[in-house]
């Protein structure tokens, strides 16, 4: 009886019009899943007692707590179930903890503190709409709310926004910053709490307005000089978050990526950010389809397996391992499906 059943599941899978090739590549590969495995078990160690993660140096414990609370989230579990579902339960107490009367969720000692903002908006949002208790439902929809009027109120005459608001910042905006709030923003519009829709007008605008003639996107608003890879990866996944996939400006941004970050850079190639750079640019060949997502996926798995030690963390960059670790589980993940702001 189970053979039977096998079979009848295989033939499902597979299909009159399938071919066993594309059933085989929707089988994870071994090889990944024990890496994904081996970096959420890193990041479980690393949890300190009071639910956050941080940096080098103590550092970032808002930004760490949200980038390596998604990347258990992508692996399917939630505050109230799952193999991680405790270590979710916890930095979500720590990041409602820091939510303060003005929205910010994090602290102004932190000299980045938008960065941790944004990253937790985006993590908070997916897990409100999972979540099932409903006490800290309503929490998390009133911490969201009072962090969407923040980041209003951050948001520079030009559209974008600064390492601080716009206000403790002199109005100084730059794109990387600019595009941590546009998907924590736009995360919290897709889970049902209000986004003034003239806040993301603004922030493409800023995008745009930072576009050089080859597509590529500039440090900040008004700076001389060339583009940024990672930040042109990052907008191109900002803008597809907003729903803009074939205008002329992101078909212009996806020709300077494929130039300068894959396949004409390739992923093996080392350049500033380069985590972060595919950390965005991975959300964009997911949504790009199947056939460009499976080469790319192809090569970006080869590269992270490559590169995991032993302790199942990613040990290069200068903010810390919790960082990059959190990011790649996160790359390796993508194809879970389980988190909104991600999917195709």
């Amino acid at each position: 009886m189970r053979l039977l059943i096998t079979l009848l599941l295989s033939a499902i899978v597979v299909g009159p019009g399938s071919s066993r090739l594309e059933a085989a590549r929707k089988q994870k590969d071994p090889n990944v899943t024990r890496a994904i495995n081996k970096s959420l078990e890193y990041l479980k160690r690393e949890q300190r007692r009071q639910g956050y993660w941080e940096a080098r140096g103590g550092q970032y414990r808002v930004a760490m707590t949200a980038l390596a609370g998604t990347a258990m989230l992508s692996e399917g579990s939630t505050t109230t179930t799952g193999k991680y579902g405790r270590q979710i339960q916890l930095a979500v107490d720590f990041l409602v903890d820091q939510s303060r009367s003005s929205g910010l969720i994090g602290y102004k000692s932190d000299y980045r503190y938008t960065y941790g903002h944004g990253f937790s908006m985006l993590f908070l949002s997916q897990v409100y709409g999972e979540e099932e208790d409903a006490e800290r439902r309503r929490k998390l929809k009133q911490v969201l709310k009072k962090a969407v009027v923040f980041s209003a109120k951050a948001q520079t005459t030009r559209g974008g926004w600064g390492y601080v608001s716009a206000k403790d910042g002199s109005d100084f905006d730059e794109g990387s910053t600019c595009i941590t709030q546009v998907q924590g923003l736009r995360a919290c519009r897709n889970a049902g709490i209000p986004v003034p829709k003239e806040i993301i007008d603004r922030a493409q605008k800023y995008i745009r307005d930072c576009m050089t003639p080859d597509g590529g996107i500039r440090y900040r608003f008004g700076q001389s000089g060339g583009a940024r890879p990672p930040i042109t990866a990052a907008a191109v996944a900002c803008m597809f978050n907003s729903g803009q996939y074939d205008t002329d400006q992101v078909k212009k941004m996806m020709a300077y990526c494929e130039k300068n970050v894959w396949p004409g850079r390739g992923v093996t190639s080392r350049f500033g950010h380069w985590h972060y750079t595919h950390y965005y640019f991975s959300q964009v060949m997911y949504r790009s389809g199947e056939e460009k997502w499976q080469k790319y996926s192809d090569a970006i798995k080869k590269q992270l397996l490559r590169t995991q030690s032993s302790s199942g963390a990613w040990m290069e960059g200068y903010i810390g391992p919790v960082y990059t670790t959190s990011i790649n589980a996160t790359i390796l993940q993508l194809e879970n499906g389980y988190l909104p702001i991600y999917q195709r």
